[in-house]
């Protein structure tokens, strides 16, 4: 089966981080189809278009740089005929390895779904969407515009079928009046790193674990910092390790400063790849998060897949996977909750047994589980055409 993804993120050489869901959904397809992904990416510093293509196996990565003209009256449509140009490019590389594909993925809307759509009125080649961005959530209300909406509706009305990241995030299209037949959960995939064994570190406290880009407006770091800043007061036996890096960093670690608890009850080791963070997580005892929103919380699914609970808010995934067995569910801003729970869990980690966790999350979340569910979608929609 021939593959076309179309992303409206992705890797690039300004943020190799920067979509990396989709590439490893790309990837964990790539095992079962010939895939070909063409993503386009404005670029201030270049004057000309560039393409470039990486081949690994049966995915081939089109990533197009097209020039954009800040200074320029004419800006806005120039950086929209660019951007069509770009696609145009891709797709030519595309002909020239007779590469025609049997359906169309798209990720992240609402650009790459008109193109989509445009396919699929030119050729009759069915689309699916994969949607990941936290716009039509409640607490972000940022799905605005009269055009976008009228264009959402009508990319999704459209496609064969529409594979949100979680639950809540389908909920939260469908609330918008984003009407399709065919919804489907879609898992992201994780790193083979978080379905391993490390050598457990020696230690002597209980150990909480934070894993945080620090984009405080969705992860509300501050309000844990607070919340163990209090703990400290009435416990010593316990320390919050927290990996990462980002925008409100340095707000953060001078916040807790203040509270006098890094280095005692805090411990900011900065940004790590990902077999170090599936180390730091394999050696605590439970994980921490207390977003704002999320989309999906992929920290969640490492976390399970390695054996460990999670107090978690209400964002994401979290309902999907989280039960009484595998952790606590609060509500989003209750610090109150937040600090009850959190003394409850140090309390009762025996409760949590980390070998069953690990079985029923450890082959899920795999390149080759997720590509295979994504892969049968695809079957049944070429099957229905």
């Amino acid at each position: 089966m021939k593959v076309l993804f179309l992303s409206a993120w992705y890797p690039h050489r300004n943020d190799k981080m920067a979509g990396l869901f989709v590439q490893k959904h790309a990837e964990a397809v790539a095992l079962y189809c010939d895939v070909k992904l063409i993503y386009v990416h404005a670029d201030e510093k270049i004057s000309n278009f560039e393409i470039i293509i990486n081949k690994s196996k049966n995915l081939t990565e089109i990533i197009v740089y097209y020039p954009v003209y800040k200074n320029s009256i004419f800006y806005k449509i120039s950086k929209i005929i660019n951007y069509l140009k770009a696609y145009l490019i891709g797709f030519k590389s595309l002909k020239s390895e007779n590469f025609k594909p049997d359906i169309v993925h798209v990720n992240v809307l609402t650009r790459t779904g008109v193109i989509a759509l445009l396919i699929k009125l030119l050729t009759g080649i069915p689309y699916v969407i994969t949607e990941h961005w936290t716009r039509y959530l409640p607490d972000r209300n940022a799905f605005k515009g009269f055009f976008r909406i009228l264009f959402t509706k009508i990319v999704v009305r459209n496609a064969s079928a529409i594979m949100p990241v979680s639950k809540m995030l389908k909920n939260a299209m469908l609330s918008h009046k984003l009407v399709n037949k065919n919804y489907r959960i879609v898992d992201n995939v994780i790193d083979p790193s978080f379905t391993t064994t490390f050598d457990l570190h020696k230690r002597t406290k209980k150990r909480i674990i934070l894993v945080t880009c620090f984009l405080e407006v969705a992860k509300n770091v501050r309000g844990i910092v607070r919340t163990i800043s209090m703990i400290s007061k009435i416990r010593d036996d316990f320390e919050l390790i927290i990996i990462g890096d980002g925008l409100n960093f340095n707000d953060i670690l001078k916040y807790s400063n203040e509270l006098s608890i890094t280095d005692k009850f805090i411990f900011f080791k900065g940004e790590k790849e990902s077999r170090e963070v599936a180390e730091w997580i394999y050696n605590s005892d439970f994980l921490v998060l207390f977003s704002n929103y999320e989309t999906a919380g992929i920290v969640i699914t490492e976390s399970l897949a390695l054996g460990k609970p999670v107090l978690s808010t209400r964002v994401g995934i979290a309902e999907d996977y989280i039960g009484e067995n595998e952790g606590i569910i609060i509500e989003i801003g209750d610090e109150e909750a937040l600090f009850e729970k959190l003394n409850y869990m140090l309390d009762n980690l025996k409760k949590y047994d980390k070998d069953i966790i690990r079985s029923r999350f450890i082959n899920r979340f795999s390149y080759e589980s997720v590509g295979n569910k994504i892969v049968n979608c695809y079957k049944e929609v070429l099957g229905n055409k």
